[in-house]
């Protein structure tokens, strides 16, 4: 869901909702790798029932990835999919079932922002390529070495991960062999049933499994207990799983690391933008010349949010005593839920007073904890809106909003002072860009000269000194513009000099118009952004009207399905709070005979014509054909709105609106030229249930295909058992890519080995059907049992729990790796002028291995009797032997030794001469009340 920072608010307030993932790692021995055997107990000290993979997630990061080089081709992209498959698998290890939805064909609501993405991404895409063009361009001429062309290197479009494309059509049959080959082959998998939700299924991934969860919940053989465990990286993710309130809720995500470095895109090496790049530093010879494929210490970690903490802290901080009204915590969840869509969610834009990052979401609770006492009731129930109570914390912030700008718009000024202060003081404390090594390395004259050092490598340090004067170019056109006359400057700037970065401008304040901050902001917002007075009370209305309906419809999206498959919100921009008013009359109900579109009429309506090969050919002609009747839909350029941010990304993309009506006309012309494969792509398609040969539904399976006559159609399809399913129910009928005869699986790329004796069999299947205008309740189901509690009174305030730690796995009782005292002053022990590692008291193996003993104990008792006695007189910290009596020490000690004697280690020389202290001549027994380097005494 479009909420930016949601993710990064929520677990910076709630801190112990995140659990960090305790991976266990294929291994390889002898050149052979071995594969995690997911069969054995969750390292993570859970074991988890359901996993659901939102597959977008996944597709994404493989196919253009943003920390590292992409993949060359297709082939490597769907190597990538299912390794990254792999590791979720062995990272969860469910038991009982396996679901993997692809984004369908979305909501009308949906395909506006789906519209604006796809667009975005065309545009950037054709600027980047000149962009890089241009700078490869300037380096052929400069003389500098570049990668050569890689003939394997396929141009990939991302706009393809779209439903109805021949890639989302060929992924699917990748993942139809995958999970045929697990099944077969793969002991953690032998027993669990696997669902594939691919393209064709309408709906999104994330609420395709969100329905199947509701679906299944109203079944009487639902276990309510389950374990659920989902994947995806969207913060919407979040709000879905506190609205099943289903005890047992995880999610598990990549963890988020700022400020990542990039692989430049025209060297692909990391430590320099695309703007910077001067070629390759050097040829590359051998296996110590090679372009670094990752950054040190890159790679993506995986983290758990625990939903049942979350409701741990909400159940804290949404207490309300006194209520005249019984209080009842899942209906608080719901509003909460409900309150979060004001900041920001996919089918809505955010209203104008609310950022998150302004703590927006904890002044609604403040609100809606100060006015809940008046309204009578919850804002919500099972999804439905009460609108008369939303409005009063509507108007609640339309109170507010005067100050929110004016305190918004001091905030933006004094940090944009503070970093333009921060940019000047690094200026004036920065020193020589550049300056030469070896013996080109200035050096100091006098008495202190000393000859420069010859150069090791000659090749590369010239070709370091000559990418540094392509940078240093600037500087030196700057100068000679200021000595020639105007008509003396017609040479061309200087390569690097013509890359000018965003960042060199002192002024980067984007133009505002509508200057929130300042009086008259509400009549400069409605001529700005709607080309209408505020005046213009009947319009206002009209904005109003349709936001208040595009609430009630995400509601209802979450907690009970589509409600309407063509509702849009119609305009660009959100109205203010104070402008809801008299919303009660607003109806809050849809039309319940709407379909989904299918899959080529969204591409038609979310693509580009830039993105039109992706397309029938007749079709992709109403894209760019001037004489169209839908050319208008497809401008080559836009204007984007940066709506008072700073970059174009988070701009509004002002693009025309498409007429559902005029485009379904139009495609009707066009429709009889589908060849039968595009005629597939284009239908709407069911999930599939695969199932192994151990499994209990494969004999039923293997009934159903025998008899010759499988359920041809969902009208007579089979019940599935739940007894053989884990408690899930469904309709069964038959799959025509499955047969009992298919003992060899043909693979589909040509580096995959075909499945050979495969039984994993399949049919299509569907969620139980429930009669028109069933409401799923949104309640604890009898029987749940929650997790124990997780937090302690500290836990709910981070800023006064200093004490707080990452947690890794769902033990709370496991052991942490850790240092005692003693061990806290080794690592913290200087001499000044030597090392304590390296003293030549260490050299001999006979110290070294005592040495290293110490390093491997953690406690007193196992250590040889080396104490230091408590006299001496010495400061701690001085050069002096560390062994016996000789030791650095603080305090006064006595004559006494230890309670915790043990033998001295056998010598070949006698113990008290080899350890005597060279201070006092005494022996190398210590004595209590001193201190040693490893402990007190």
């Amino acid at each position: 869901m479009g909420v930016p920072a949601f993710f990064r608010w929520l677990s910076r307030k709630y801190s112990s909702i995140v659990v960090h993932c305790n991976e266990e790692k294929p291994k390889s021995i002898n050149g052979v790798d071995i594969p995690v055997d997911t069969s054995q107990p969750n390292p993570n000290d859970i074991e988890f029932d359901n996993l659901y993979l939102d597959m977008n997630g996944i597709i994404h990061p493989c196919s253009h990835p943003e920390d590292r080089p992409a993949p060359k081709n297709e082939e490597e992209i769907m190597i990538a999919i299912f390794e990254a498959i792999d590791r979720l698998f062995a990272i969860v290890r469910p038991r009982r079932l396996l679901y993997m939805a692809i984004d369908g064909v979305a909501p009308r609501a949906k395909m506006n922002q789906q519209r604006s993405r796809r667009f975005r991404a065309s545009k950037e895409s054709v600027e980047n390529a000149d962009i890089k063009e241009k700078i490869r361009q300037e380096l052929r001429n400069s003389g500098a070495r570049l990668p050569p062309d890689d003939p394997k290197r396929e141009k990939f479009d991302s706009n393809c991960i779209t439903p109805g494309t021949p890639f989302m059509f060929r992924l699917a049959n990748c993942l139809r062999f995958y999970i045929k080959d697990r099944l077969n082959n793969d002991p953690g998998w032998r027993k669990i049933e696997v669902i594939l939700s691919d393209a064709n299924v309408p709906g999104e991934g994330e609420h395709k499994i969100m329905d199947f969860i509701r679906r299944q919940r109203g079944q009487s053989a639902h276990d309510p207990n389950t374990h659920h465990c989902i994947c995806g990286a969207d913060a919407d993710l979040i709000m879905l799983g506190l609205a099943t309130h289903e005890p047992n809720f995880t999610i598990i995500r990549e963890e988020f690391k700022p400020n990542q470095p990039r692989p430049c895109g025209i060297c692909s090496q990391y430590g320099h933008e695309m703007a910077d790049c001067c070629g390759l530093p050097k040829e590359q010879e051998g296996e110590h010349g090679e372009i670094q494929s990752q950054p040190p210490g890159s790679g993506t970690n995986y983290i758990f949010i625990r939903i049942c903490t979350i409701r741990e802290y909400l159940g804290r901080e949404m207490e309300m005593p006194g209520l005249p009204f019984k209080y009842d915590f899942e209906n608080v969840i719901d509003d909460w839920v409900m309150m979060c869509f004001f900041v920001g969610n996919d089918f809505l834009p955010h209203l104008p007073s609310l950022e998150i990052r302004e703590g927006a979401i904890d002044k609604l609770v403040k609100l809606y904890k100060d006015i809940v006492h008046q309204t009578g009731g919850y804002l919500t129930t099972n999804g439905q809106v009460n609108l008369s109570r939303v409005e009063k914390i509507m108007q609640g912030i339309g109170r507010l909003e005067d100050m929110i700008f004016r305190k918004r718009r001091e905030s933006d000024v004094n940090y944009r002072a503070r970093e333009k202060a921060k940019k000047q003081k690094t200026r004036r404390d920065a020193g020589p860009s550049y300056i030469p090594g070896g013996q080109y390395a200035p050096v100091p004259l006098g008495s202190a000269f000393e000859s420069p050092r010859a150069l090791s490598n000659v090749k590369e340090t010239a070709m370091q000194m000559r990418s540094r004067d392509l940078k240093n170019m600037d500087a030196a056109a700057s100068l000679r513009s200021m000595l020639q006359t105007p008509e003396s400057t017609s040479s061309s700037p200087s390569p690097s000099a013509k890359r000018k970065k965003p960042d060199d401008d002192d002024d980067d304040e984007p133009a505002d118009e509508v200057r929130l901050w300042e009086d008259g902001w509400k009549e400069r917002y409605f001529r700005t952004k709607f080309d209408v007075s505020m005046q213009d009370f009947e319009f206002r209305r009209q904005v109003v009207r349709s936001y208040v309906e595009g609430l009630c419809w995400v509601l209802s999206y979450y907690y009970q399905g589509c409600a309407s498959w063509k509702w849009f919100y119609p305009f660009h921009y959100a109205p203010f709070a104070s402008d809801f008013i008299d919303i009660e009359s607003v109806p809050n109900t849809f039309p319940t005979d709407t379909k989904a579109k299918n899959p080529l009429e969204q591409l038609m309506c979310v693509f580009p014509a830039a993105s039109g090969q992706f397309l029938p050919e007749t079709w992709r002609n109403l894209m760019s054909d001037p004489d169209s009747p839908i050319i208008d839909f497809y401008p080559e350029d836009f204007k984007i709105d940066l709506n008072g941010k700073k970059y174009a990304w988070q701009g509004v993309a002002l693009l025309p609106f498409v007429d559902e009506e005029r485009m379904i006309k139009a495609l009707e012309s066009v429709y009889p030229d589908l060849t039968p494969a595009e005629k597939i792509r284009n239908s709407l398609g069911n999930d599939f249930l695969f199932v192994g040969p151990d499994h209990p539904l494969h004999e039923l399976f293997k009934g159903l295909y025998e008899g010759g006559s499988p359920p041809a159609t969902y009208e007579d399809a089979a019940d599935l058992d739940p007894s053989l399913a884990h408690g899930m129910a469904g309709k069964l009928w038959k799959d025509d890519f499955c047969s009992l005869d298919e003992s060899v699986v043909p693979p589909p790329l040509p580096c995959l080995e075909a499945i050979q004796h495969n039984r994993v069999l399949s049919m299509k299947f569907k969620d139980p059907a429930y009669p028109e205008g069933h409401i799923f309740r949104a309640e604890i189901l009898p029987g749940a049992k929650f997790p124990l509690p997780t937090l302690k009174p500290g836990d709910f305030d981070n800023r006064r729990n200093s004490s707080w730690q990452p947690r890794l796995g769902f033990n709370p009782n496991r052991n942490r790796m850790k240092l005692d005292q003693s061990g806290h002053r080794h690592l913290g022990h200087h001499m000044p002028g030597t090392n304590s590692h390296q003293s030549p008291r260490y050299n001999d193996p006979y110290h070294r291995q005592n040495y290293q003993s110490y390093d491997r104990r953690g406690s007193h008792h196992d250590r040889p009797d080396y104490r230091s006695h408590g006299g001496g007189g010495s400061h701690y910290g001085q050069p002096r032997p560390s062994w016996g009596r000789g030791a650095p020490h603080r305090g006064r000690g006595g004559g006494q030794y230890s309670n915790h004697r043990q033998p001295a280690p056998q010598h070949p020389h006698n113990y008290r001469d080899q350890h005597r202290d060279p201070y006092s001549g005494r022996g190398g027994r210590g004595g209590s009340g001193g201190y040693s380097r490893y402990g007190v005494y």
